[in-house]
């Protein structure tokens, strides 16, 4: 049985419980501009991941595996029976892979900003980035993903925002943080999406390069009971600039289910 970990989380609203997941090098704060939307409509509880934020980190290396019994351990301690998931990037992966795990946990999921059915050309693309940070370390990689993550005009508006992100980073155990890239870089979800019967709002930036609208295309496609949502304009840290939007997206995929 895989060991999880206890998890630093926070609950905050009121209503159904929706559980985030957030991505790599983040934590629970990565929601803050979706709290006061959601809060209004669900029993919001987010979390640090293994080794992020607030959360402790056991022995190195940890896999998705460890990842879902993190996220069902949460569950636990929060009290829920079954609840809706949402993550990003990273956490996009996690929740598929707990609704297959758990199926019968899962209200709803929320994968948001994440990759599936990558060709070779994609795969290698991302493990570039990996083995770079990897030999360079990973601040000195850092400034060349602000581009992939943000708009010009965000970065030129809310640079203290996109200050903050990068120090978050950089401020993550970088053997933790090189682990859950590798673990983005190499889950590949096409062979068992079709698996994963919970409705599913499927929602990316139409300018996120990895995680882009023809991958989320195919992940729509593969899932039995999907939505599929592409934000104009946005790249990868939509919920950093497109909070309020991501938010209202997630509203109304859940109150379409009723």
């Amino acid at each position: 049985m895989t060991q999880a970990v206890d998890c630093a989380y926070s609950v905050e609203g009121d209503g159904p419980p929706l559980i985030l997941v957030h991505g790599i090098g983040a934590a629970r704060d990565t929601w803050r501009f979706l709290m006061p939307h959601l809060t209004q409509h669900f029993t919001v509880v987010s979390y640090d991941l293994r080794g992020h934020g607030a959360s402790p980190c056991p022995d190195l290396p940890f896999g998705l595996e460890e990842l879902v019994a993190d996220l069902e351990h949460v569950r636990e301690q929060v009290g829920c029976e079954t609840c809706h998931i949402a993550g990003h990037s990273l956490g996009g992966m996690i929740g598929p892979a707990y609704a297959r795990a758990f199926p019968d946990r899962v209200l709803s999921l929320g994968i948001l900003s994440t990759a599936a059915f990558r060709t070779e050309d994609d795969s290698q693309k991302v493990w570039a980035v990996v083995h770079a940070m990897e030999e360079k370390g990973v601040p000195n990689v850092l400034e060349t993903l602000i581009d992939r993550w943000y708009t010009d005009d965000f970065i030129a508006r809310h640079r203290d925002i996109v200050d903050r992100r990068l120090k978050q980073v950089v401020e993550t155990d970088p053997e933790v943080f090189l682990n859950v890239f590798r673990i983005y870089a190499g889950t590949e979800m096409s062979p068992w999406l079709h698996e994963v019967t919970a409705p599913s709002l499927v929602l990316t930036g139409e300018m996120d390069g990895g995680c882009n609208p023809r991958l989320n295309q195919q992940i729509h496609n593969a899932l039995p009971n999907s939505e599929l949502v592409i934000l104009p304009d946005y790249k990868h840290s939509i919920l950093l600039e497109a909070g309020d939007v991501v938010a209202q997206n997630m509203i109304s995929f859940v109150r379409s289910l009723h």
